[in-house]
């Protein structure tokens, strides 16, 4: 009998599922999109209003679909079991026009599920559908969207601007709140405010009323005027107007879905976006336990707060067994966002039964901290509040009063399990009337702080609110900006680079919609439309490409150029005797040769305000001047010929580091060096010897060709790989 195959993205996740399905099955993964639009061209045929997309085999699939098309050919079911949202969906229906050439693309079983366990899978598999053609034309429509503006668009602000700008849908709207944020920041001029603080009983208590008037934040607006108001409440007598007590209750969090994920892994963990969802990708796709391989997290990219029975279930179970029937409040979450897909679930464990505890000893520090984030999540969502008792006490003289505030937590509820972040402040013991002493006061100036800039974390906030992309796209969008050099992050802080401004700029005036977050939104909305078979693709394409394409021809013609050229007066090239200009680049501006590209001499702004290189006696093997010690962009010192630029030898200041290993090739030492792409390793003897790696040599030998195997991480995991290239055998570390 010929073996089901079975097709996936990832080859962890084929891993894991292969292990659950057993020999009469082949797992292969497609390792992403099989095809795609072409990377050197616009790939977009636009015929009679139609929009006819030139996909393509990329060149770095062709092996993979070669061996997924002749597994297939053997095959007696092929089942078609990519990611459940509209990106796996797509790359599902490429695969499965791949394999029958456009024709019959339903015929194909397709399996979807939550999380990779033994019982979803094989239920899955139980429960075959039919690709969702509704999902793949809203992916459709997004990629070409995207396409048609990025290669439209972008070369336009490189002529325009500069060399290697970009610009799209989500990415523009999202540098545009950066930006804007920044512009707030530079208007903002603040203002000087007082308070004031009374000390009774060796507890602070706000000022919140003189003379018949409330007390404000902006209320006090110098110090002379604090200074009065200190010495007029200096003498008074004081006593105990009111003691009011209430109950207040803070509700259990929602579990998890993708960007309150990546928002609490930033402010409690410390992860960025990117690094939260590499992390997930792996709890999701499988990884060691103590009852084997296995998925451990459900799907981590999701906008729903759904949670299936079964694990509502287990979690009132889990509930009730280690804390009590009193912490037990079972709870279903809706939604917020527009256009949730409430059929998918929220990030939840997928075994309630394997702890944070459990998994301890199997998981990598970060992977064990974002588990055991999820995993207490998910328990406390099911929990009841945890209720605080509230005090105020309001302490009254003729011409003023204060107020004291406290809590104290009556009953801990969902902190059980999630941690109280809410410590309690305890007061002293006062009674109603109670004449008290003011043993101190203290007036303390302040000024208003501008509006924060945006973190990842708060980006993501934002970006969800408004609607502007999808959890898929939060994270890469976060990184393209940095790509770009459109922002800088400092302090978790996302900084607007002075580029950023430009290109802002030019889009307000002649592409508004491109960073109209409104527009963005309303965009997101009919691709949901889409998907719901509410809205035809091909012509919410049409509509948008019309009015971008005329905006296109009207840039060309308006924009003017903001390309910094300007030539420095009574400055030539040193190598050819053409005109030096100031240009600007992505590392600010620099002095370039006018003869570009014939001539490539540039140096930095300021290179002529830098130190002069350190001399030295040693003789430059190349040419026989004195080397000097200059100083790497790094901040590293090393040795470069005196003769520069007609002679461009440099090597480094200090001898490289050994690292205890012998060359498999000629047995001598294998040193650390470094470069402008990081560290490296190779033989002492190099060039005489060819040996260079790009993971740290061992001393561990390959089982496999006896060959020395080096350390790296390999899809998130530590391994050790054969640096034999002929090889390549990989063995956990």
């Amino acid at each position: 009998m010929a073996k089901n195959l079975v097709i996936v993205e990832s080859p962890a996740k084929a891993k894991t599922i292969k292990n659950f399905l057993g020999k009469d099955y082949e797992v292969l993964a497609s390792k992403g999109h099989i095809r795609d639009l072409p990377e050197n061209s616009f790939g977009i045929k636009i015929e009679d209003g139609k929009f006819i997309p030139e996909y393509r085999i990329t060149k770095d699939h062709s092996d993979i679909a070669k061996k997924i098309k002749d597994s297939a050919k053997k095959a007696e079911t092929i089942y078609i079991a990519t990611d459940e949202d509209r990106e796996g969906e797509a790359i599902g229906y490429h695969i499965a026009y791949m394999l029958n050439r456009g024709k019959d693309i339903e015929k194909y079983p397709r399996i979807a599920f939550h999380e990779i366990t033994k019982k979803a899978i094989l239920n899955a598999i139980q429960n075959p559908k039919t690709l969702n053609l509704n999902n793949v034309n809203a992916q459709q429509a997004r990629r070409l969207l995207d396409r048609i503006v990025g290669y439209k668009l972008s070369p336009l602000l490189g002529q325009k601007i500069q060399r290697g700008l970009s610009a799209g849908r989500v990415q523009s709207s999202a540098l545009k709140l950066i930006v804007d944020r920044e512009r707030e920041i530079k208007k903002f001029i603040p203002i000087e405010y007082w308070t004031i603080l009374g000390i009774f009983k060796n507890t602070e208590a706000n000022l919140i009323e003189f003379n018949g008037e409330k007390i404000e934040k902006l209320s006090i607006k110098s110090k002379e005027e604090s200074e009065n108001i200190v010495n007029a409440l200096k003498s008074l007598t004081y006593h105990i107007e009111n003691i009011e007590t209430k109950k207040r209750k803070t509700s259990a969090p929602a579990p998890f879905m993708t960007s309150t994920l990546q928002q609490t892994a930033s402010s409690m963990l410390g992860f960025t976006p990117k690094k939260t969802m590499q992390i997930a990708q792996k709890l999701y796709e499988g990884v060691k336990t103590p009852v084997g391989n296995m998925g451990i997290i459900t799907y981590m990219r999701t906008d729903s707060l759904n949670i299936a029975k079964e694990a509502q279930e287990s979690a009132i179970e889990f509930i009730k067994e280690n804390f009590g029937d009193k912490y037990l409040e079972a709870k279903v979450f809706k939604s917020k966002s527009q256009g949730a897909q409430e059929a998918h679930e929220a990030i939840r464990p997928t075994e309630i039964k394997l702890t944070p505890a459990d998994l301890k000893n199997y998981l990598t520090n970060d992977e064990w901290k974002l588990y055991n984030l999820i995993y207490n999540r998910f328990i406390a969502s099911q929990m009841k509040s945890a209720e605080f008792e509230i005090q105020n006490i309001i302490i009254s003289s003729s011409e003023a009063k204060f107020k004291l505030s406290g809590r104290k937590l009556v009953f801990d509820g969902f902190y059980k399990v999630y941690g109280d972040k809410d410590r309690d402040k305890l007061l002293p013991e006062f009674k109603v009337g109670e004449v008290v002493e003011l043993e101190d006061i203290k007036a303390t100036q302040h000024f208003t702080e501008p509006p924060s800039r945006y973190s990842e974390a708060s980006l993501i906030k934002e970006l969800e609110k408004l609607g502007i992309g999808r959890p898929s796209t939060y994270a890469p969008t976060i990184s393209l900006l940095q790509a770009r050099d459109y922002v800088e992050t400092k302090n978790k802080q996302l900084i607007p680079t002075e580029i950023a401004f430009k290109v802002i700029e030019v889009l307000e005036k002649h592409f508004p919609n491109i960073v109209d977050a409104n527009f963005t939104a309303k965009m997101e909305e009919v691709l949901d439309k889409i998907a719901e078979n509410k809205k035809d693709w091909q012509e919410v394409l049409l509509q948008f490409y019309e009015p971008f394409m005329q905006q296109i021809e009207e840039g060309k013609k308006k924009i003017p150029s903001q390309k910094v050229a300007k030539p420095l007066e009574g400055e030539f090239c040193p190598e050819c005797g053409g005109q030096l200009l100031l240009r600007k680049g992505r590392y600010g501006e620099f002095v370039a040769c006018s003869n570009f590209p014939k001539c490539k001499y540039t140096r930095q702004l300021n290179e002529t305000n830098k130190p002069k290189p350190k001399e030295t006696d040693i003789k430059c093997e190349k040419c026989g001047a004195n080397m000097v010690i200059k100083t790497s962009r790094s901040g590293e010192e090393f040795l470069a010929c005196s003769n520069y630029p007609k002679c461009k030898n440099a090597k480094p200041l200090k001898a490289p580091e050994k690292i205890g290993v012998k060359c498999p090739e000629c047995q001598k030492e294998i040193v650390e060096k470094k470069s402008k792409k990081g560290v490296y390793y190779t033989c002492e003897d190099y060039p005489n010897c060819k040996f260079s790696s790009n993971f740290k040599p061992t001393n561990k030998k390959c089982e496999k060709c006896g060959y020395i195997m080096g350390e790296r991480t390999f899809r998130g995991k530590d391994i050790y790989e054969c640096l034999n290239k002929s090889c390549k055998n990989r063995i956990e570390r």
